[in-house]
């Protein structure tokens, strides 16, 4: 019996380009200026498989912040140091239910059960990561970006100082979490990092592969090299599957069925595991903070392709 046709990737990601590039929906974040003065047309889509087959579409050069899609790496980075079972019990996994900067869910827990991929959790997340001092956790941060992307990746710093003017909330949170023994360095610096952190500036291509690396066990598909483990990667997909698209993460997951991961930036990244990690940019943002063009970008393109895991012909 012959083995079906690999998918036309470029066509399907084409046609999706085509079909959104001129949707006027939603808007840039403004809570942090810088972002507001975002090109809000810049478009890119790029998929990678997890053989290393790359396909884009629209504009791959311009560069936007990363913001939270920054918080998958830094918690796959901590798992793969200290084990899944630190991250449980130091940070938690379930998702808190409530908004992405919510004091109120560290109050309700006692810093317990704050998820990686909100901010409380990732602040802890990085407070965790291995390193002496503030320059050596930041060098372990900067070297894993790197690494799960493939090149040298470099802080957005107009977008840094902006937000580094205006993290009083997140500093708020990380001595909050310090108070209730939940933050494991320096909260200032710790929050510090986290701000740096989210600056890394990236194109779609760069999120792809990152999204492939995870989609491939952690070995990234382009440059060959083992970023983290297998079993790492597993409990990484499945944080994101539960929280990585903040107050509409259970919409996320009841459309698209992949784990996926949103920034204020405008990114958005979804695996599908064992075949390809796929990244959309586009700065404007539904009010829950997700990029529109992204979150309807990838949901065709996984419908197409037919890889929701939950979508199962039966069996005749």
């Amino acid at each position: 019996m012959a083995a079906p046709a690999a998918p036309d990737y470029q066509a399907i990601i084409d046609r999706a380009y085509a079909k959104y590039k001129d949707l006027k929906e939603g808007k840039n974040a403004d809570y942090i200026k810088e972002l507001a003065a975002v090109d809000p047309n810049i478009f890119g889509i790029g998929l990678v498989t997890a053989d290393g087959k790359i396909y884009t579409a629209g504009d791959l050069n311009s560069r936007v912040s990363i913001q939270s899609i920054s918080k998958v790496f830094t918690l796959a980075k901590v798992i793969e140091e200290q084990g899944e079972e630190a991250v449980r019990q130091k940070i938690g996994v379930d998702a808190t239910g409530l908004r992405f900067n919510s004091i109120i869910a560290i109050e309700l827990q006692k810093g317990k059960e704050i998820n990686p991929l909100v901010n409380p959790g990732a602040i802890a997340a990085v407070s965790m990561i291995a390193g002496a001092d503030s320059a050596a956790k930041w060098k372990n941060i900067l070297q894993t970006h790197d690494d799960f992307a493939g090149e040298i990746l470099y802080v957005n710093e107009p977008v840094y100082i902006s937000e580094a003017g205006d993290n009083l909330r997140n500093q708020a949170i990380a001595h909050l979490l310090f108070a209730y023994g939940r933050m494991y360095f320096d909260p200032v610096q710790a929050t510090d990092i986290y701000t740096r952190q989210c600056a890394i500036n990236v194109n779609a291509r760069n999120l792809a592969v990152m999204a492939a690396t995870l989609g491939n066990g952690g070995v990234n598909p382009i440059t060959k090299k083992k970023v983290v483990s297998p079993e790492t990667c597993a409990f990484t997909l499945s944080v994101m599957a539960t929280a990585g698209l903040y107050d509409d993460s259970g919409q996320w997951l009841y459309e698209v069925g992949l784990p996926g991961k949103s920034g204020v930036g405008g990114g958005i990244i979804a695996v599908c595991p064992g075949k390809f990690g796929i990244a959309v940019i586009s700065p404007p943002l539904n009010v829950v903070g997700n990029s529109v063009k992204a979150q309807k970008t990838i949901y065709d393109i996984v419908k197409e392709l037919k890889v929701n895991p939950y979508l199962v012909s039966p069996k005749m």
